[in-house]
């Protein structure tokens, strides 16, 4: 099998591509390019089993709505909410909020972050990928998963902070053992000299093993709960339902500094809003070293 992983940045400059060879008794980097272009991608995504993006894939559903309807002027800010809280929804994505509440970590806002301009590409990259042929479901069931390497380093228990710093290649380099002490079958080859000096490198290997997780059905998706609307009572049209996206886990993590915690067992209001589409970051369910099955 053959995964990839895309490190997507708003320009070729900062993109890396890795393309991950699964064997039965090791998984090999066979091949990692910096300075990764549309074309190049796009060929990548064709060849892959499972691709995991580290990038959105789409915009909050609130955001769109709220910019909607401010290019038709008619804004209504809600008289119940103030502030930050009547933001946070324009902000992040429910599958942001629901990355915060299992790992403590946030995910820079596609709405309001400079990773925007990386999304727009991503946007125009998987229009692309839709026209080849490949099916493009932004909550992963398809070929592409969204994905983010620093949660997933989280979730395997790896080092997963100050690796991205300009110049911290003493980070870089003891993330890259810590990994190869978790998978010793990680074959970076050629690769690893490229792997501890750029961050983006790691990143896109980083990508491809979510994929892997996703693809063996060790990465959490939206349909694993029971309070997500079934499958058939969503519009045809729509990949992925925003209710899938909120319903995915309870945790006892703090809320953020600027949502208010949610009475215990009090209903979610995103939840009774079902046929909206969003996207989903795949977490990995099991640890780096089961992989390889």
């Amino acid at each position: 099998m053959l995964t990839v992983g895309v490190d997507l940045a708003a320009e070729a400059v900062n993109t890396a591509v890795a393309w991950l060879d699964w064997q039965p008794d090791k998984c090999v980097v066979q091949r990692l390019e910096m300075g990764a272009d549309d074309e190049l991608i796009i060929e990548a995504l064709l060849a892959a089993g499972k691709a995991g993006i580290d990038c959105p894939l789409g915009w909050p559903v609130a955001f769109v709505a709220f910019v909607t309807a401010h290019q038709a002027g008619h804004v209504e800010v809600p008289t119940d909410v103030v502030g930050r809280t009547w933001r946070r929804d324009l902000a992040l994505r429910l599958t942001d909020q629901l990355v915060y509440e299992q790992t403590g970590l946030t995910p820079l806002s596609v709405s309001a972050d400079r990773i925007g301009h990386a999304a727009m590409r991503c946007a125009a990259l998987l229009a692309q990928l839709a026209r080849a042929g490949r099916p493009v479901d932004r909550c992963g069931s398809g070929v592409v998963v969204e994905v983010y390497p620093a949660a997933s380093l989280k979730r395997w228990g790896l080092p997963h902070r100050g690796y991205k710093r300009p110049r911290n290649v003493v980070e870089l380099d003891r993330l890259v053992d810590a990994i190869q002490a978790a998978a010793p079958w990680l074959d970076l080859g050629v690769y690893e000299s490229l792997c501890r000096r750029h961050h983006d490198a790691i990143d896109a290997v980083l990508a491809a093993l979510t994929a892997r997780a996703a693809s063996l059905g060790h990465a959490t998706t939206p349909t694993d709960h029971p309070a997500i609307a079934p499958a058939a009572a969503r519009p045809d049209d729509l990949p992925c339902d925003e209710a899938d996206s909120r319903a995915n886990i309870t945790s006892a993590e703090p809320a953020p500094p600027d949502r208010p915690a949610a009475h215990p067992g009090a209903a979610e209001p995103e939840l009774a809003q079902a046929a909206r589409t969003e996207e989903w970051i795949a977490l990995p369910t099991v640890p780096l070293s089961a992989l390889l099955a």
